[in-house]
């Protein structure tokens, strides 16, 4: 009769045993615990500072929206409900929703978010991509552009509201001097051309972000694809669409998605360059002429609510799209 010899029992000293498995498994979550415990230690405090500065004066303004509060009384107000929203009353519409002017701001800010963003991220990719070569004196060109977003966004506003004026800017001089107009140009009051105007700064002002970002991209990419490529002959150009831009498009992605959520926020720059105009009024901008202007708390408040939860929208679809991206790719 055949014997049949038992199946090796790995020991602990093996390192499959349930003996050994428990323990490690126990101080792994321990391990995990401890770190959740010191993660919440530090972020306690910064979450109660923003609370206080940014949570309480964001909840105020939502409750306001729901008040016909005013700045001539603003501790005497009734509650509206959605009325300051939108409203149907003796048979039509009112409401920030209603608003034509609302909806004007609502185009203008996109189009100047995607027209200025659109400029922001090509000329940057263009100025890192120049900045991430060999060159001399390649630090000082780099501290050179980072210039103009060191500059504070009011004064480069209004220095460049000096240079666009119709009769003592510069920059009509410079276009009459080559002859590429026959007049001065009014560029922050004329209907077709305030909006370029606030987009041309805004472009001078945030291209160093943009360009920032894409350079610290650039600089982190491994030199043994190049390598390759040119061993293989490839045309730069073909490099670039097949090997660097998928590269640094996760960092460009971040840079665009800072921008674009500044951007719809975008206030300064306009306001200073064309104030209250219709042709380039943003979302802001409107908000503000509600409260300050029209001393009308509630509706204001409505309007910077609805501008805070496009943001948050947008924010949160972001997030979300990014992490099932993570996901899958996992």
């Amino acid at each position: 009769m055949a014997h049949t010899t038992p199946a090796p029992v790995e020991t602990a000293a093996g390192g499959n045993s349930p003996a050994r498995a428990f323990p490690a498994k126990r101080q792994a979550s321990r391990v995990r615990r401890q770190r959740l415990r010191a993660a919440w230690l530090f972020l306690i405090p910064m979450l109660v500072v923003l609370a206080a500065v940014a949570g309480w004066p964001l909840m105020r303004t939502i409750w306001f929206s729901f008040t016909d509060a005013s700045f001539s009384n603003i501790s005497d107000y009734g509650l509206v409900g959605f009325e300051n929203y939108l409203v149907y009353d003796n048979g039509a519409w009112y409401g920030v929703l209603a608003d034509p002017t609302w909806w004007n701001a609502v185009w203008n800010t996109l189009f100047f978010t995607v027209v200025s963003v659109g400029m922001e991220t090509v000329l940057g990719l263009i100025i890192a991509l120049t900045l991430n070569a060999q060159f001399r004196g390649r630090g000082w060109v780099r501290a050179a552009t980072l210039i103009p977003w060191a500059v504070p966004t009011i004064v480069s506003a209004k220095m460049w509201g000096w240079m666009l004026h119709d009769q003592f800017g510069i920059i009509n001089e410079m276009l009459l001097g080559i002859g590429l107009i026959s007049q001065p140009l009014n560029w922050t009051a004329n209907a077709d051309l305030s909006m370029w105007a606030v987009i041309m700064v805004d472009v001078w002002k945030t291209t160093p972000f943009m360009a920032l970002l894409t350079l610290a991209a650039l600089q982190m990419l491994p030199s043994d694809c190049y390598e390759a490529a040119k061993v293989d002959g490839i045309h730069p150009v073909r490099v670039f669409f097949k090997v660097t831009l998928p590269l640094i498009l996760p960092a460009l992605m971040v840079a665009i998605i800072f921008r674009v959520l500044d951007a719809l926020r975008v206030f300064d720059v306009i306001y200073v360059l064309t104030s209250n105009s219709a042709d380039t009024m943003s979302m802001s901008v409107y908000a503000r002429q509600q409260l300050v202007e029209f001393q009308d708390v509630g509706y204001g408040s409505a309007a910077s609510t609805v501008l805070f939860l496009i943001i948050a929208l947008l924010t949160i679809s972001y997030l979300y799209l990014g992490r099932k991206q993570i996901g899958g790719e996992a």
